[in-house]
C-alpha cells in the first residue's frame, strides 16, 4: 500500500521560456523559486504553501491536447483562487481568453484558461464562495 502525504508539484512541457515565465509570473501572479541548475532550462513556481509547478523546457513538445481550443474535459492543471470575479477581471485585462462555468457539478465556480503552449489551466473557487454581485 501506499501512503501519501501530499502532492508536491506538477510539471509542464513548455517551448519558450520567456513566454512561459510572462504567463506564469505576469499573468498568472506565481512566485518563481531559485532553481537547481539542471542541463536543460525550466522554471519552478510556489503554488500555496506546499506545491510547486515545474515548467521543464522541451522545444519540440506539444501538449497532451491536440486542439488548443479551451475544452474542460481535456487534462489540466487546476488551482484553487480567493476570489472567482477578480481571477475573472484579471485576465480579461490582461487578454487571456477563458471560458467561464459557474454552474458545474463539480460544486467549483472554474475559468479555464491555457498558456502559450497550450497547457490548460482551470482557476476555481468553491460554488458556496461565489459572489456574482
Amino acid at each position: 500500500m501506499i501512503k501519501y502525504q501530499e502532492l508536491h508539484h506538477v510539471g509542464l512541457n513548455v517551448t519558450n521560456l520567456e513566454k512561459a515565465k510572462r504567463f506564469y509570473s505576469d499573468i498568472l501572479c506565481l512566485q518563481e523559486l531559485e532553481r537547481p541548475n539542471f542541463d536543460f532550462d525550466g522554471a519552478w513556481y510556489q503554488i500555496g504553501r506546499h506545491q510547486q509547478l515545474h515548467l521543464i523546457v522541451l522545444p519540440h513538445s506539444e501538449t497532451i491536447r491536440s486542439n488548443k481550443q479551451l475544452n474542460t474535459k481535456e487534462g489540466h492543471l487546476a488551482l484553487r483562487v480567493e476570489s472567482f470575479e477578480e481571477t475573472l477581471r484579471w485576465l480579461k485585462e490582461n487578454d487571456v481568453e477563458v471560458l467561464e462555468n459557474t454552474k458545474s457539478v463539480s460544486g467549483f465556480a472554474q475559468i479555464f484558461c491555457a498558456d502559450p503552449d497550450g497547457n490548460l489551466i482551470e482557476l476555481h473557487v468553491k460554488q458556496s464562495n461565489l459572489n456574482l454581485g
